[in-house]
């Protein structure tokens, strides 16, 4: 670990962010820190250097640097800055929540190797958690199938969308939770893209589908509110970081 390394520090679930235009890095280098914090992870390079992410008790002052949510990170550094930061609130999550053998209870140890909690008692080896879900883009004609959630903020509307439950597809997860979510039948899933979601620990993988059948009868544990939008006459829609607004642009520029 040498003052060429970026680090990526987390206290409170907040990062160290560089907020000046000028700044060469959203995260501050080695020089920055003094003594490097315990538990280090490495998560990836970062302009040619290596990075490491640490929690930390408290963020040190760093000139022009605030701690920051992790959300923000996109609006501030950009799409490779947030995915990087993204991945290494995982892996520290990851981290955090192993100390221990879930099996029998021992404290388990890093491997070296690669990112693994090894459990010397029992051999038990965890990896970290990654969720898939599935999100579903529904068009009928002209209009698509936007819904908004009760955890959404207000006015937001989005595609559906849920977990992969265990001995599923994707294919049979987008049928299913379109039929529980808002009642109706779909066909013809189409492939758009996947997105890891650090929000905690998701992978999401986005489809294009046509309504195939049956009447609007939403889950109210779920969905507060769905609807079929003409794209002259869309409501607020999520923000252009996560891949529901992309598979949604997508789809009005005519790729669905």
């Amino acid at each position: 670990m040498t003052d060429t390394a970026f680090w990526i520090l987390r206290s409170d679930n907040r990062l160290l962010i560089a907020v000046d235009e000028g700044a060469v890095s959203p995260f501050p280098s080695g020089r920055h820190l003094g003594v490097p914090p315990d538990g280090a992870l490495r998560v990836g390079d970062w302009l040619g250097a290596t990075c490491y992410a640490a929690d930390v008790a408290e963020l040190p002052e760093v000139a022009g640097a605030d701690p920051t949510p992790l959300r923000a990170v996109f609006q501030l550094a950009g799409g490779a800055a947030f995915a990087l930061a993204g991945r290494a609130v995982q892996l520290l999550d990851w981290q955090a929540q192993h100390r221990f053998c879930g099996r029998c209870g021992t404290p388990t140890e890093m491997r070296a190797n690669e990112h693994a909690m090894h459990c010397p008692a029992c051999d038990l080896i965890v990896y970290p958690r990654i969720s898939p879900a599935v999100m579903v883009l529904v068009r009928a004609g002209g209009k698509l199938l936007l819904a908004r959630s009760p955890r959404f903020k207000p006015g937001v509307y989005s595609a559906l969308a849920g977990f992969v439950e265990p001995g599923e597809t994707l294919e049979q997860c987008a049928r299913r939770e379109v039929r529980e979510e808002v009642g109706i039948e779909i066909a013809n899933l189409r492939y758009f893209a996947s997105q890891p979601w650090p929000f905690p620990n998701s992978l999401m993988v986005a489809f294009f589908a046509d309504y195939a059948g049956g009447e609007l009868k939403l889950d109210p544990d779920e969905i507060e509110a769905a609807d079929w939008f003409s794209p002259d006459a869309l409501p607020q829609l999520p923000e252009p970081i996560s891949i529901s607004r992309q598979l949604i642009d997508a789809a009005l520029a005519g790729a669905a």
